[in-house]
């Protein structure tokens, strides 16, 4: 599922493509994935045009000319694509095309993306109940999050009301490279600990972030690498193999001696 690496992806695709074009027509497919009646897309969209895009969390604002912005979640499976040609790509549920002639589809295979009208970022936030970005979160912040949680720290991590942007991926990856247990319960972790976990959340992101934009593969010593492998593939530190443990519902990567007990 796109986490905040992605979405940053794709915020600077749509940044070099759709920027200050003029919509002039709208088609819309699959009711599921949209959060208002399909034709208010269509009653906003149509002769506007996008100015500025934000990220937070695993979202992406398109702030419009007129009249607030288009909201979207990514889901497993969504992605954006411009094209200059006339063949609409397979699994298109939003298609604009712009006064130059040239196209955006919002394609989602799996259909569990979702597409969102809202006055501002500010009220979307508030409305959906998301919590500071995991990239502009500071050491203070987390730690005030952290104080008196009795959960795992692993469930901390991936909740977006309180950290949004990271999900099970990266969380993962977050652990490993602090060499804690993703079952550890957060009040029995030490503030050297906690503070490590801050830390790496934001050298994982930012390390993630640029492999996404710049179409790289992300570091040898990344667990997220081997995720594709599953269960029993060689730790990155050589270590033993990792395993897979159920963590607050997400199947969990983890590495049973770097890692140690909980």
């Amino acid at each position: 599922m796109p986490e905040l690496p992605e979405v940053a992806y794709q915020k600077k695709y749509a940044d070099a493509t759709i920027l200050h074009k003029k919509i002039i027509a709208v088609e819309t497919g699959d009711k599921k994935i949209y959060q208002s009646p399909k034709s208010d897309f269509e009653k906003l969209l149509v002769s506007n045009q996008f100015e500025s895009t934000t990220r937070l969390g695993k979202y992406l604002f398109l702030k419009l000319k007129k009249n607030g912005v288009l909201v979207m979640h990514f889901g497993m499976t969504g992605k954006l694509d411009f094209y200059q040609h006339d063949e609409t790509p397979k699994y298109t549920k939003l298609k604009l095309i712009f006064e130059d002639d040239s196209k955006l589809a919002f394609t989602c295979p799996r259909k569990f993306a979702k597409l969102y009208l809202a006055e501002s970022v500010e009220a979307f936030q508030e409305s959906h109940n998301l919590g500071v970005d995991a990239l502009a979160i500071s050491e203070k912040q987390f730690l005030d999050i952290c104080d008196g949680r009795s959960g795992t720290i692993k469930g901390l991590l991936m909740n977006q009301s309180l950290i949004a942007g990271i999900g099970n991926m990266y969380a993962d990856e977050v652990l490993f490279q602090t060499k804690i247990h993703p079952k550890s319960k957060v009040n029995n972790l030490s503030q050297k600990q906690l503070k490590s976990i801050f830390d790496k959340i934001g050298d994982v992101l930012e390390v993630v972030k640029e492999a996404r934009i710049e179409g790289k593969r992300v570091p040898e010593s990344y667990l997220t690498r081997l995720r594709k492998e599953g269960e029993g593939a060689d730790c990155p530190r050589n270590n033993g193999k990792i395993e897979q443990i159920k963590v607050s519902g997400r199947t969990t990567y983890y590495c049973p001696v770097c890692q140690g007990e909980f």
